[in-house]
């Protein structure tokens, strides 16, 4: 079974092979979403963008990206210099073990953000 470590929270979990991100987060206790957004988002639907987390280690055990979620994720605008870490949780499935940062801090100044 694969193991998700939620690098933020200092917690693993088990979940089977293919189990969705945020559901499981969810049942975990661990918050995806930060302020108003814990009650106003999309519910799963992966168009507001607001579950974004960080692939810290695993990325290559994890479902491809999706064309709804690749376009939703070149309009996140606070994770600029994360691009290649960056995952919609809802959208995402978890194959194998994976390190993920919720909730992380903005990088406005990312060293693309000009380019």
């Amino acid at each position: 079974m694969p193991t998700i470590r939620f690098v933020n929270e200092k917690k693993e979990i088990q979940v089977p092979a293919g189990a969705n991100l945020r559901t499981e987060a969810i049942r975990a206790g661990v918050q995806v979403y930060r302020g108003l957004e814990k009650i106003v988002n999309c519910r799963g639907l992966g168009c507001c963008g607001s579950c974004g987390v960080l692939v810290t280690k695993g990325m290559g055990n994890t479902s491809q990206i999706g064309l709804w979620e690749g376009l939703r994720l070149k309009v996140s605008m606070p994770y600029i210099g994360h691009e290649d870490q960056m995952r919609l949780a809802c959208q995402t499935q978890v194959n194998g073990d994976v390190d993920i940062v919720t909730q992380s801090e903005f990088n406005l100044y990312g060293e693309n953000f000009f380019s």
